[in-house]
């Protein structure tokens, strides 16, 4: 079968891939459109040292399910469009994580993609059946390419109690930082983002959101003073936390979302003496993505830069890592 195949740093369509081994409890899935993120040009930077076929963020149609008990379970999946979690963990008795319900910290644990586990840029990639979820017929293919890094953002919900009183900024006017900020608005909190580009900044103006550029920080904490409750990091740099560290109010909230190859020095004082809390952020749940798409609360389609076929991966992935270049999309079949 056709890949995208990452070994080290160099990445390359091979035709003669191997097909996915059947495993009891999985299921195959034939992929129809990928998206590339800011973690797969990372990971094509020596990012996790990743070997094998990058891409987690898929919809496509469960072609086989493997395991006679599995089977009669989950018959119901058996040609319908999917889109998968991707964190797969061992569910171990003896597993810490699993029995306390962190599957997405198992030890053990396999993630499309990204770890151990072949991911979708290919023509079919495999998947634990209890990660996948159904794609309602009201949402269209590109959409469903968004359930991922979406509930990505969901997560935030489920870790940080937001109040509607608050101010939430976020830092980073790219792929995540726009998710995050569509996402962020339904909790009724005033929202800001601070980025860099006057074309992407202009996407979430529409959307009743307050932009500031980042080199004009300075006038920003100058004028309004260090009165940000909530930051959430979507820099997709290293250098993230350090600005907003500057922007968050004592005993706010740093959320963190940007996966990056590169390391940061940093000093760490300010955290302490202004007693701020920072909380790593990534993986979330799916129904309320799901949900946000089918009920029209939440648009992507104007997030979309470019699409391509996956004969033309390679030059996907060149375009994906230009500077203010959103989503490139990546069909399949």
């Amino acid at each position: 079968m056709r890949a995208l195949v990452c070994r080290g740093t160099e990445l390359a369509l091979e035709h003669d891939y191997p097909h996915p081994t059947p495993v009891a409890g999985e299921a195959l899935i034939r992929v129809m459109q990928v998206g590339i993120c800011n973690t797969d040009l990372e990971i094509r930077r020596g990012y996790m040292g990743f070997q094998g076929v990058l891409g987690h963020e898929f919809v496509g149609v469960v072609e086989e399910i493997y395991g006679d008990t599995v089977l009669r379970q989950y018959t119901h999946l058996i040609g319908q469009r999917v889109v998968g979690e991707i964190n797969a963990a061992c569910h171990r008795a003896d597993c810490f994580y699993c029995q306390r319900d962190m599957p997405t910290h198992c030890p053990n644990r396999t993630t499309l993609g990204i770890v151990n586990r072949d991911g979708a840029f290919a023509d079919y990639v495999m998947l634990p059946v209890e990660n996948l979820h159904i794609v309602p017929e009201s949402v269209s293919d590109e959409e469903a390419v968004f359930v991922e890094p979406l509930a990505a953002n969901f997560e935030i919900f489920e870790q940080i109690h937001l109040m509607p009183t608050q101010r939430i900024a976020i830092v980073g006017d790219g792929k995540m930082g726009q998710l995050a900020a569509r996402v962020l608005r339904l909790s009724n909190c005033e929202v800001l983002m601070i980025g860099k580009h006057e074309e992407t900044l202009a996407l979430v103006e529409n959307l009743g959101i307050t932009t500031h550029y980042l080199k004009e920080i300075e006038h920003f904490v100058s004028d309004n003073g260090r009165c940000v409750d909530l930051i959430v990091e979507c820099s997709g740099s290293a250098q993230g936390l350090e600005i907003a560290i500057r922007l968050v109010r004592p005993r706010g909230t740093i959320v963190l979302k940007s996966t990056v190859a590169d390391k940061s020095t940093l000093h760490l004082a300010p955290i302490v003496i202004d007693e701020i809390r920072v909380q790593g952020s990534r993986c979330g749940p799916f129904p309320p993505a799901l949900r946000a798409l089918s009920q029209r609360l939440v648009d992507v389609s104007s997030l979309i830069s470019a699409r391509y076929t996956l004969d033309e991966g390679l030059t996907a992935f060149d375009r994906a890592a230009q500077k203010g270049v959103l989503k490139v999309m990546v069909k399949v079949s």
